[in-house]
C-alpha cells in the first residue's frame, strides 16, 4: 500500500485525477491511501496569502515558509513516519526504479507542490527534503509532477493493475523500453502483424519480443541500453546485423 499527503494550492485540480481509472480504484480498495492538503488552510490573515515578493527584487512571486511550515507541523501530529518530497526543477530525476523504492516503502510520502517561481530557501529547514524533479522542462506547478509520481508508484502495488505481469514488461523494467504489440486484424492497409505473433509459438514470441525490446532500446535510448542486462551472445548478433544492414 502506497500512503501519501500532498500540500498543494489546488485540492481540487489533486482530486479530479486522484478521482479517476485506476487511481479512483487502488484508494477504494485500500491500495491507496492520498490526503489533500490545501495550504491555503495554514496562512494567518484573511486574504489566504501564500506568496510574496523576493527580498533583493526579481520577477515573480516565492511561496512563503510560515504556512507551509505551519502544514508541516499539523501533519506531524499523527506521528507517523515519513519522507518528505519537494517537486522541484533542480532535484534528483524521478525514475522507475525511484518509483519502485517508494511502492514498497513503510512511510507516508509527503509531496510539497512548488509554485511562482520557487520557495523561501528556509524551506530546507523544515524537513529532511528529496527535492525530485520530472524532467528538464518547466511546469506551471508541482501538482503535475507530484500526480506523475504518485501514479507511477501506486501502479507498482501489487493488486493496483489487473494483471500483475503487466508491470513485468513494460518499458523502463530491466532499462528496456517495451516491445512492439499488435492487435486485431492482422492486416490493415497492406500492413501485416510479424508472422511470429501469430503463430502460437510461445518460446519464439518471447524470444522476438526480447530481440525487439533491445533493439528498440538501442535505437531510441542507447543511454538506457547501456544499462541493461544483455547477454554477450545478444550484443554479438545485434552487432552482426547492424554491420549487414549498414
Amino acid at each position: 500500500m502506497v500512503r501519501c499527503d500532498i500540500i498543494t494550492l489546488f485540492p481540487d485540480m489533486i482530486r479530479s485525477v486522484l478521482g479517476t481509472s485506476i487511481l479512483r480504484r487502488a484508494q477504494e480498495e485500500g491500495q491507496l491511501d492520498v490526503r489533500v492538503v490545501d495550504l491555503r488552510d495554514y496562512t494567518s490573515d484573511r486574504h489566504r496569502t501564500v506568496d510574496d515578493v523576493p527580498y533583493g527584487g526579481g520577477a515573480g512571486m516565492l511561496l512563503k515558509v510560515e504556512p507551509i511550515a505551519r502544514a508541516l507541523d499539523a501533519l506531524r501530529a499523527d506521528g507517523e513516519p515519513r519522507r518528505w518530497v519537494l517537486t522541484s526543477p533542480r532535484g534528483r530525476r524521478f525514475s522507475h526504479e525511484l518509483a519502485s523504492e517508494w511502492s514498497r516503502d513503510s512511510r507516508r510520502l509527503t509531496f510539497l507542490c512548488g509554485h511562482y517561481e520557487g520557495i523561501d530557501d528556509r524551506i530546507g529547514a523544515t524537513a529532511a527534503w528529496e527535492e525530485v524533479s520530472i524532467g528538464d522542462y518547466v511546469i506551471t506547478g508541482g501538482e503535475l509532477a507530484a500526480l506523475v509520481m504518485v501514479d507511477a508508484t501506486a501502479r507498482l502495488v501489487p493488486g493496483v493493475l489487473g494483471d500483475p505481469s503487466s508491470v513485468q514488461e513494460e518499458s523502463f523494467v530491466d532499462s528496456l523500453l517495451e516491445y512492439p504489440q499488435y492487435t486485431r486484424p492482422a492486416e490493415f492497409r497492406g500492413l501485416r502483424v510479424p508472422e511470429v505473433l501469430l503463430s502460437g509459438h510461445h518460446a519464439a514470441i518471447r524470444a522476438w519480443r526480447r530481440d525487439q525490446a533491445l533493439r528498440e532500446t538501442l535505437r531510441r535510448r542507447p543511454d538506457l541500453f547501456g544499462r541493461a542486462e544483455v547477454t554477450e551472445a545478444e550484443r554479438r548478433h545485434i552487432d552482426a546485423e547492424n554491420s549487414l544492414s549498414g
